[in-house]
């Protein structure tokens, strides 16, 4: 099939590092929307799957150092009070950050798991919005 031919059920058929990939209009739109050009360089599935790893890290440990380190530990230890929702908001950027990145390198990637993956990490997205607005408040409250 050449690159960029119809098939019948309307998905596009393109070269991605020397295969051919079909796309549904579902995965063209989200290559779209992550600015993932057609032919762009693709990624390992070793490389997505340490992205993963690397940004589930990320927001585990905003998570322990907000839930567990600065409102228990340090405040028995007399150290950091009230420097919570500051660095909770760095490391939220952060993990956002690292999330977006390794939904890409899915998306490059072509992997099987990468829709699975995309709705795991907005997931995660959107729980840590949510803290953010709750660090927010904290901030200027």
């Amino acid at each position: 099939m050449d690159a960029d031919t119809p098939t019948p059920d309307g998905a596009t058929a393109t070269l991605a590092s020397g295969s051919a990939r079909v796309d549904s209009p579902a995965d063209r739109a989200m290559r779209r929307l992550l600015r993932l050009p057609v032919d762009g360089p693709s990624a390992s599935p070793d490389a997505a799957r340490r992205a993963f790893q690397t940004s589930i890290m990320v927001a585990t440990v905003r998570c322990l150092l907000m839930y567990i380190v600065f409102p228990f530990v340090l405040p028995a230890l007399g150290l950091a009070s009230g420097v919570g929702p500051l660095i909770g908001l760095a490391i939220s950027i952060v993990a956002v950050t690292a999330i977006v990145m390794s939904i890409r390198r899915f998306w490059r990637a072509d992997h099987s798991k990468r829709w699975h993956y995309t709705v795991l990490g907005a997931a995660v997205i959107a729980f840590l919005i949510g803290l953010v607005i709750v660090d927010l408040v904290e901030l200027l409250g």
